[in-house]
């Protein structure tokens, strides 16, 4: 793992390939890891990176007086991006839909594309049950290691109130015991997860710094899981809708992390996307 020392604090990351960038992002609770089983099969020729935002799942706690609340997250994300100098950026959405927000803090000129994996977009912050949970969770005094504790229990993770509507099939015990660790033995980690989950949602604001990619000039590929349960399945053909070059596609018998349900056939859309792009340009 790699390191970069933003504002707000230190961001691990994980990078692989030569080529241009592609940033994979993930969701609470979660780290790099999540992209584990689709990075075998995405096309060679690219530089993958994975940070880890300051989610819950990573290990190195950020400066204690960072402002991390969803606005603030979105600029850590537009930061890593600065520290590394990226230049026309494939950003790929999973989960966490804050990212999508660069646009309408002004900060996606480092953004030339994006992958749209179900995500949080519109009034669906915190996302269907799991996020009601993980925000009522928060409020509790110990909820945030409660929590923790309840994923690594596997019927308790497969419920629809935890991770059971995340996947289709369970997510391994061994995988969860890593993205929960940090939270469970750091006392930084669950501060950083705490202010994150302190973030007071209005409806009207999301609904329009989500539209506000209407303005975006890059391509977009909409990638989205038609049954799952968490992310509304409009919303993937919303916002392939407002975005101005986008084009939509579904995975099938996926659920929201559609990476750990259908690696193969993600890392093809994707792979397929990018190949396109770098075909396009080289036309030009």
């Amino acid at each position: 793992m790699r390191q970069v020392r933003l504002p707000a604090g230190p961001i691990e990351y994980a990078e692989d390939g030569d080529g241009p960038p592609v940033v994979l992002l993930h969701g609470l609770f979660m780290d790099e890891t999540l992209w584990d089983t689709t990075m075998p099969f995405l096309p060679k020729g690219f530089r993958y990176l994975r940070p880890v935002l300051p989610l819950g799942g990573h290990r190195v706690p950020m400066n204690p007086d960072a402002d991390l609340e969803l606005n603030d997250m979105v600029h850590v994300l537009a930061d890593f991006l600065d520290a590394l100098d990226l230049q026309d950026t494939t950003i790929v959405h999973s989960d966490w839909g804050g990212g999508l927000f660069l646009t309408a803090i002004g900060r996606d000129d480092r953004v030339g594309a994006m992958v749209v994996l179900p995500c949080e977009a519109f009034e669906n912050f915190p996302p269907g049950l799991p996020g009601k949970m993980a925000t009522l969770a928060s409020k509790m005094p110990g909820g945030i290691a409660l929590a923790a504790r309840q994923l690594r229990i596997r019927w308790l993770r497969q419920t629809p109130l935890l991770f059971g509507w995340m996947t289709r099939e369970p997510i391994a015990d061994d995988v969860v015991r890593r993205w929960t660790d940090p939270v469970l033995t750091d006392s930084g980690v669950r501060r950083d997860l705490e202010k994150y989950a302190a973030t007071r949602h209005d409806d009207d604001a999301l609904v329009r710094d989500t539209e506000a990619l209407r303005g975006f000039c890059g391509d977009s590929l909409v990638l989205w899981s038609p049954h799952n349960r968490v992310m509304p399945p409009d919303h993937g053909r919303r916002l392939a809708e407002l975005l101005p070059n986008a084009r939509y596609a579904e995975i099938e018998d996926a659920a929201v992390l559609s990476m750990l349900d259908q690696p193969v056939e993600v890392a093809r859309e994707i792979g397929g996307f990018l190949r396109s792009r770098v075909e396009a340009q080289t036309r030009r």
